[in-house]
């Protein structure tokens, strides 16, 4: 008997092995003491960070270099393996080119490079790291972006000031504290209901994507709604689609500029016609799992998809867009359990 599909990889934001140590962020003398021997995460005004050639790990700095103590604006990431991390702004050193590497949707986008260094993306190279560095690289883009909007308190107006090492603002005015922001957001792979993954899944694009690209469907959580919910709800106001039997598949902070992505599945009659919602979907569609095979296979060119004039390229693989539409990709339709083979 067939089983619901699952996520069956770890989606690439999400791979991490750095101990956050919540409680030294409280505790300045140890972390001073282990600052000549940290390494430091460095992002560039446009929150890329170098990796060298050949290689799947992020060129981290000395923090010697930057000081004898970490720097006002040094946040602390956590430990692995007996090491501190932190993160600070840093820029290519020395004569710069602009070399082309691989972006997001799998583009090829140009970057700096500085000697054997060059200056990647998360977005678009986050997959090709090491879990190490795609935990840190993660972090430390969500936290720069929170800072970058954090700068006046929300009660008074006033300044505010880093604490507990980049975890927490503190007004300089009234003295409030802030911590970091992260606006939760669904995802839902909505496929029909044909045996127990279906045959089709609902794709859709956004105006503002490159010709030809699909992902699913996603909004954002709001106040004093469920993610259940706002499953239902989003759904069916971007694509006019009502579902049923949403389940959770797993999750993936997405620093862009402050989401955590919280993935879901859910089932729908496969001969409700979608109908995009005027001005933020330009089109949504069932699309077959063997094209949605056939759009992998392809690497990132676009295909055509069945019976339509449509052409077609998927989500990059820094998405948990990717993960969940691979696995349901690789899934079988299956035939629903019968009352018998469940106790029912």
């Amino acid at each position: 008997m067939t089983t619901p599909f699952r996520l069956d990889k770890l989606p690439t934001l999400s791979r991490s092995t750095v101990d956050r140590q919540e409680g030294l962020r409280a505790n300045p003398d140890r972390l001073r003491a282990r600052w000549p021997t940290a390494l430091v995460v460095v992002l560039d005004d446009r929150s890329r960070s170098p990796v060298r050639e050949g290689e799947h790990s992020l060129a981290t700095r000395k923090a010697l270099s930057f000081g004898d103590m970490p720097p006002e604006e040094a946040v602390f990431l956590g430990e692995w393996r007996g090491l501190d991390y932190w993160s600070l702004p840093g820029a290519p050193e020395g004569e710069t080119e602009l070399t082309e590497t691989r972006g997001s949707w799998g583009f090829r986008e140009e970057v700096p490079k500085a000697g054997d260094e060059f200056w990647v993306d998360l977005r678009g190279y986050g997959d090709l790291l090491d879990d190490t560095s795609a935990g840190l690289f993660t972090t430390a883009q969500a936290l720069r972006n929170w800072h970058r909007q954090a700068r006046f308190c929300a009660r008074c107006g006033a300044r505010t000031r880093r604490i507990q090492f980049g975890w927490a603002t503190q007004c300089e005015g009234c003295g409030r504290e802030e911590y970091p922001r992260t606006d939760p957001a669904i995802i839902c792979l909505v496929h029909d209901d044909v045996g127990v993954n279906g045959e089709h899944v609902l794709l859709a694009r956004q105006p503002i994507w490159p010709p030809g690209r699909y992902s699913v469907l996603a909004g954002f959580v709001e106040a004093g709604e469920s993610l259940e919910g706002c499953v239902t709800r989003e759904v069916r106001e971007e694509s006019g689609v009502e579902v049923r039997d949403v389940r959770y598949l797993g999750s993936q902070p997405w620093p862009f500029p402050r989401s955590i992505m919280l993935g879901f599945a859910a089932r729908a009659d496969a001969s409700q016609q979608p109908v995009p919602a005027d001005g933020e979907i330009e089109d949504a569609r069932w699309v077959s799992r063997a094209d949605v095979r056939a759009a992998f296979e392809a690497d990132g060119e676009p295909v055509p998809v069945s019976g339509t004039t449509a052409t077609m390229v998927l989500p990059g693989n820094s998405s948990i867009a990717r993960v969940m539409l691979e696995s349901w990709a690789r899934a079988e339709a299956g035939t629903a359990a019968r009352p018998e083979d469940t106790g029912q």
